[in-house]
């Protein structure tokens, strides 16, 4: 059976109470944040996936071997990568990210770890931000994890190299088979082991590092905030769920805290 619309009221409430008293909130989002501007997502109905095949899990080995095949490729996309590509150049941030972004003006939200590629939340102006599968709008150093805008590199020669270190260059975007960036994988475990609050949303936290994330915070007793319009395996753990898309539910908590402190 559903909850009343006065039970979601009440949830939301307290979530909202439990989230503006935390003394380090963070939030992890994912894919679902990413649809609600109109990216598809990768798997399920309408995912690039979905419709166009799984790519091959191996693509950090083919950038080791080949680089300048790799910067052709990516140079040059066709099917999912192009489509993908089209989509995030498209895209704008939703009231979901508006809402996160308000959350760290407030001072309530203290770091934001996202696993969406499309660069949306610092886009929507999103200060303290751990992209975990990197950033498909910047260009990353394999040695040194320096970044740079796509644009401010010239690719004439291929493969391009680190103007710092001389390292090969990449997308920042985490290929099957590379690790996650020490830098950002830093960050988000010291963030996550701070927080004594998470709100997820839009991500059903199955995808590891990420996942680890809201498990990290309920191990210390912390309290989990689930923002997702569908159940997921977080859903009978987490201390509070709120039900819709983010781009509704995220706008109403942030009222919600705004109200309570008057």
């Amino acid at each position: 059976m559903s909850a009343s619309a006065g039970d979601r009221e009440r949830v939301l409430a307290h979530a909202a109470e439990a989230l503006a008293r935390a003394r380090h909130a963070i939030a992890l989002t994912g894919a679902g944040l990413s649809v609600e501007s109109g990216i598809p997502p990768f798997r399920g109905p309408g995912g690039l996936w979905t419709k166009h095949g799984e790519p091959p899990l191996d693509g950090w080995q083919r950038f080791l071997a080949d680089p300048k095949a790799f910067w052709e490729s990516r140079l040059r996309p066709e099917g999912p990568m192009r489509e993908l590509a089209r989509a995030v150049e498209a895209a704008r941030p939703n009231p979901g990210h508006e809402a996160l972004v308000e959350l760290e003006r407030m001072g309530v939200l203290r770091c934001l770890v996202t696993q969406n590629i499309d660069g949306l939340h610092g886009r929507a102006g999103q200060r303290e931000l751990a992209e975990i599968h990197g950033n498909a709008r910047l260009v990353r150093c394999v040695g040194c994890t320096s970044r740079w805008p796509r644009e401010e590199i010239p690719t004439d020669v291929l493969p391009p190299l680190c103007k710092r270190c001389g390292g090969l260059l990449k997308a920042d975007t985490v290929s099957f088979g590379e690790p996650i960036p020490a830098d950002v994988l830093r960050r988000s475990m010291e963030e996550a082991e701070l927080a004594d609050c998470i709100v997820v949303a839009g991500t059903s936290a199955t995808v590891y590092p990420a996942a680890s994330l809201p498990h990290a915070v309920l191990g210390r007793r912390g309290v989990v905030i689930e923002v997702n319009p569908h159940e997921s395996e977080l859903s009978s753990v987490a201390t509070f769920v709120l039900r819709g898309p983010a781009g509704e539910v995220l706008p109403r908590l942030v009222h919600a805290i705004r109200t309570a402190r008057g």
